[in-house]
């Protein structure tokens, strides 16, 4: 049975750059730390052989953000600014409560944006008002700033203790 999604991971050329922007910024936990090198078992699981890395889980609610930094093999950069149409992974969403105040604490912490959040009028307003913008990481990595503005949506996340 499938309970839900519990993890999303990301890898970095600089890991520490990278977690302190989670958790210093964005508000993660780190919940676990480990790295591996020279462990065939390893290299089995994630169907890498010869990896080695440095690895960190991190915690928000209910959801985690693994991050990687690999030292072997040789990693292949992304391109920063790809676009979210390109195939794969195209973004990590995190839900806030005040997108304009996130808006600006993120964009004066690293996160770059090509523009503010519309507003709820740009939006349309009404039922199953919503208000998204796209931003990324310092590595590149889009991240989404949504804000549900109507609780009954069916895809709105409920309190969680």
């Amino acid at each position: 049975m499938i309970r839900g999604i519990h993890h999303v991971a990301i890898s970095t050329p600089d890991l520490d750059r990278l977690v302190a922007f989670y958790t210093d910024v964005i508000g993660f936990e780190s919940v676990m730390e480990t790295s591996w090198s020279d462990r065939p078992l390893v290299d089995r699981m994630i169907d890498l052989p010869d990896s080695a890395a440095r690895q960190v889980m991190l915690r928000a609610g209910n959801a985690h953000l693994e991050l990687f930094e690999y030292s072997a093999p040789a990693s292949v950069e992304a391109r920063p600014d790809r676009n979210p149409a390109d195939h794969g992974y195209t973004h990590l969403c995190l839900d806030v409560t005040d997108i304009d105040a996130e808006h600006a604490r993120l964009s004066a912490n690293g996160m770059t944006f090509s523009s503010t959040p519309p507003t709820v009028e740009e939006m349309g307003g009404g039922p199953g008002r919503l208000r998204a913008i796209y931003g990324r990481d310092p590595d590149g990595n889009i991240v989404e700033l949504q804000e549900v503005l109507d609780p009954s949506l069916p895809f709105a996340l409920k309190d969680f203790a």
